[in-house]
């Protein structure tokens, strides 16, 4: 087996980010959260409709 370490306390990191980057950031993570929700719709919806074909036949 391998060797076992001793575990160390979790080490905190640091980072410095700038403005333009932090709304670039934002703004992608808006975008995304607004494909999920319409993936999340499309998604519904076909599940809606395989039910109702799935009931009609």
């Amino acid at each position: 087996m391998g060797t076992v370490l001793p575990a160390t306390a979790p080490q905190t990191l640091y980072v410095t980010i700038r403005r333009d980057e932090l709304r670039e950031l934002k703004e992608q993570r808006d975008q995304l959260q607004k494909k999920v929700a319409h993936l999340t719709l499309m998604l519904q919806h076909a599940q809606l409709s395989s039910q109702s074909t799935a009931l009609q036949a």
